[in-house]
């Protein structure tokens, strides 16, 4: 279990996390390294996500934590608890097969939105590796989004 921190400290790691600069540079340096460089952060795993944009159809790189629960990954579309959801979410939906790079390997994987019991069940996965989303959680009143990401 990750060591619960004050929501200050949270705060900030989602604005790290969710900056920018950041989100466009974290998955080059990601590649680049073979997923040597920030391919654990916090003592959790962090993949890169090539979403394709709905709207766009763009390839869309997004690093993200991801809890591993058997040959699958959970994520969760907090955005910080930021009030609205993020792009990638969306994207999800409307494209849910994609490639995720998970340190030196990429695979495809389908994505698929929990919900009921199988969400409560990966949310319990996900806050337990990173206490920050049950903050994320009250800071926002909108519902985030929690997906399983299997095999395809």
């Amino acid at each position: 279990m990750a060591k619960r921190r004050s929501p200050r400290y949270y705060r900030l790691i989602g604005a790290i996390g969710t900056n920018r600069v950041v989100t466009r540079l974290h998955p080059r340096v990601h590649r680049a390294s073979r997923g040597r460089l920030f391919g654990r952060v916090l003592g959790v795993s962090n993949v890169v996500l090539e979403t394709t944009g709905a709207r766009s159809g763009l390839s869309r790189p997004v690093p993200l934590f991801a809890m591993e629960d058997g040959e699958s990954l959970i994520v969760v579309a907090s955005n910080a608890g930021k009030p609205g959801e993020p792009a990638w979410a969306a994207n999800l939906r409307i494209h849910p097969t994609l490639p995720v790079r998970h340190g030196r390997r990429v695979r495809t994987m389908h994505a698929r939105e929990l919900d009921g019991d199988e969400r409560e069940r990966a949310w319990a996965i996900a806050a337990q590796a990173y206490p920050g989303y049950d903050d994320y959680a009250t800071w926002t009143s909108r519902h985030i989004a929690v997906f399983v990401l299997e095999p395809a």
